[in-house]
């Protein structure tokens, strides 16, 4: 992707930004009322593109945008388009369908506060038992017991972004040691081609990273078999990362744990021995869906926008790195 960009005077392009929501324009007018987005931006918000993004050059896809085929068909539409600016921290579903020429941005800073809550919550809610004492108390039950606890405990984050150092923050502030892995080391951090020797360490294995061909099936049978007795998986990255049989496997045997806020299928039908497997916490891939999260956006987005308007380099560049 390539990340120069040149900045036009003011208002000399209509209708060169495309945005996702109504609502989005909205908040953005406030923020960046110089901008004069009103005049400026197309509104779509569904997968069939509209007739007005012949002219568009910035483009802000929402959720329903963001598959390939979509994705696809946008491009088609919009021969004016240099930048793709995507509202998740993850852009698996645009890394080798934006083409070299436009550049692509994902939303670091936006997801990481609240992604990080929901690994640390998952974690805390699984090892101090929290469902169970929900069973107990819609049975009327009195289940008072001894629980596991996070102080003290190794906790490896797979995946060195923004996500995995707030996770890592918030799990020092709990007591506990967190082991930070990346797909190449550096200072502070491992590399993946040492997880077989980090992985029987480990009491917690938190998975924090994109959905590409290096990741996908990453957590197979192997990689769960040397986990620990005991110790417990967290997925807050994509499903297909890990091999949902293997996992079952493992479930079902009572030798792990596992807290999951994606899963593969995703969304989970109906009958799925997921729904029923045992030692499993399972929430539906609400990890970002935050109340902030449409202010941290904005926000970012009105600084992209800034940047992209006076010609300077954009923040949050996806390379070939990702």
């Amino acid at each position: 992707m390539t990340a120069g960009q040149t900045g036009p005077d003011r208002l000399a392009f209509v209708n060169d930004i495309c945005l996702s929501s109504a609502a989005l324009l909205d908040r953005l007018r406030v923020l960046a009322p110089e901008l004069e987005l009103p005049k400026r931006a197309v509104v779509w918000e569904n997968d069939e593109p509209p007739a007005e993004l012949g002219s568009v050059r910035f483009w802000v896809p929402g959720p329903v945008q963001a598959n390939p085929a979509v994705i696809r068909r946008a491009i088609e539409a919009m021969p004016a388009l240099q930048v793709v600016q995507t509202q998740s921290a993850g852009v698996d579903n645009f890394v080798g369908v934006v083409p070299d020429g436009i550049t692509l941005c994902d939303a670091r800073g936006v997801h990481g506060s609240s992604t990080s809550e929901w690994a640390l919550t998952a974690i805390l809610a699984v090892l101090r038992e929290f469902p169970r004492f929900e069973r107990a108390r819609l049975d009327q039950r009195w289940d008072q017991g001894v629980t596991d606890e996070l102080a003290g405990k190794r906790v490896l984050i797979i995946g060195a972004g923004d996500v995995g150092e707030q996770l890592a923050r918030r799990v020092s502030a709990c007591d506990a040691e967190p082991v930070m892995v990346a797909r190449r080391a550096r200072p502070g951090v491992h590399g993946v081609d040492e997880l077989p020797g980090l992985l029987g360490t480990a009491d917690v294995v938190v998975l924090m990273v994109p959905g590409t061909t290096e990741t996908i099936g990453m957590v197979d049978r192997d990689f769960l078999a040397r986990m620990p007795d005991g110790a417990l998986l967290v997925n807050a990255a994509r499903g297909p990362v890990v091999r949902t049989d293997a996992l079952l496997a493992e479930l079902g045997s009572g030798r792990l744990r596992a807290a999951l806020d994606v899963t593969d299928p995703e969304p989970l039908p109906g009958g799925h021995p997921l729904w029923t497997a045992p030692n499993l916490l399972l929430t539906p891939h609400i990890g970002g869906a935050v109340l902030g999260f449409f202010e941290r956006l904005a926000a970012l987005l009105a600084a992209q926008l800034r940047r992209f308007e006076d010609g300077q380099q954009l923040q949050n560049v996806v390379t070939g790195e990702y």
